[in-house]
């Protein structure tokens, strides 16, 4: 019985502890937290020398870093947001295009700052407060090595162009308090790239087209100025 009172009365005194006001035009948002991007890659048929190798492609892995959020309220409901995060590193492959040369490619960074407009429906004195959010996503590849045993089996050099693409948001707010919240969400991101590297001394050029396309998610703490 004691047991119950006291998980009533935790329960009751996060509902009502942060009923004041959520956000309203003017407030400075920032959020922090671990940020996970996972690739759901399409890739073409790598084209080796001018020839598409059928059933060939590309793949990439997940990473996770800090995600960071910067956010200014234009109205109650509507406001502006960038997405930063530390470089992402991930590792690229190719698959189907011969024993002797399928495996683990190389190692990439990147950066995708996002900027985006979000909409929350809410009143502004919801506790809970979910927004919607589209942006323009900048995604920037650097810092990109061949592995010593794509070296070993022939490639050289390794390049992805950079990308611009929309990107679509789901997310929400709770408030702890008048300031201090916890926040989740999901991103959509669309980013396409060409990854060209070399067989032959130089003289065979390699490259695929990839729809790198990930799902953004984060989930962290927030602080409202």
């Amino acid at each position: 019985m004691r047991n119950s009172i006291l998980a009533a009365s935790l329960l009751a005194l996060a509902v009502a502890s942060p009923a004041a006001h959520a956000f309203k035009e003017g407030d400075i948002i920032v959020r922090a937290g671990a940020i996970t991007v996972d690739p759901h890659e399409d890739s073409s048929d790598i084209n080796a020398g001018g020839t598409d190798i059928a059933g060939s492609k590309a793949t990439l892995d997940s990473d996770t870093q800090l995600g960071l959020n910067f956010a200014y309220m234009v109205t109650d409901h509507v406001g502006i947001e960038l997405l930063a995060a530390t470089p992402f590193s991930h590792s690229v492959g190719v698959k189907g295009v011969a024993p002797s040369l399928d495996g683990s490619l190389g190692d990439i960074k990147h950066l995708p700052p996002t900027l985006s407009a979000v909409y929350y429906p809410l009143e502004t004195g919801s506790a809970f407060q979910p927004y919607v959010g589209l942006g323009l996503n900048y995604t920037w590849f650097f810092d990109t090595e061949l592995t010593s045993s794509a070296e070993g089996r022939g490639f050289s050099g390794l390049d992805l162009e950079d990308s611009w693409g929309l990107a679509y948001q789901v997310g929400a707010d709770y408030m702890l308090t008048d300031n201090i919240m916890l926040n989740a969400q999901v991103r959509y991101i669309d980013i396409d790239t060409t990854g060209t590297t070399y067989l032959g001394g130089g003289t065979v050029k390699v490259d695929v087209d990839v729809d790198v396309d990930p799902f953004v998610y984060m989930v962290g703490l927030g602080y409202k100025f």
